[in-house]
């Protein structure tokens, strides 16, 4: 009788176990995946340490954030695009390719900037909360 119930005690506790992994791995994918390719982005964008550090700013000294730290990035030989980018900068709206989750907080995209020589495509990237997808 004791062996009866400590097994069916024991496969409650399994069952229960792996249910809640389950469940948390479900979760997991649908929070750090997007299923989009085209996405929409309104708020700040940039290189990843930069956009760490602008939310580590306090509200009151974003706006002076955003001024002191424009994007700056590196322009192909070819003038064809740009990388190697620093800074942050703020888009309104702005049509972009989602690339791919950078991590928890943020997800890189491709999109459109305004530089000292021309608008170019740059990989950078955008806090999770401020990228919707294409619908």
């Amino acid at each position: 009788m004791k062996c009866v119930i400590l097994s069916s005690v024991f496969a409650v506790t399994a069952l229960a176990a792996a249910t809640t992994a389950m469940a948390q791995t479900s979760a997991g994918d649908s929070n750090s995946k997007r299923d989009c390719a085209i996405g929409y982005v309104t708020g700040v964008a940039g290189s990843p340490s930069s956009v760490r550090e602008y939310l580590a700013t306090p509200e009151r000294d974003r706006i002076r954030y955003l001024k002191d730290n424009e994007i700056q990035c590196k322009i192909a030989d070819d003038d064809s695009h740009a990388s190697g980018c620093t800074g942050v900068t703020l888009l309104k709206d702005e049509k972009v390719s989602v690339y791919d989750d950078s991590d928890a907080a943020t997800t890189s995209i491709v999109v459109r900037v305004e530089l000292d020589r021309g608008t170019y495509p740059v990989i950078i990237v955008a806090p999770k909360n401020e990228v919707t997808c294409d619908q």
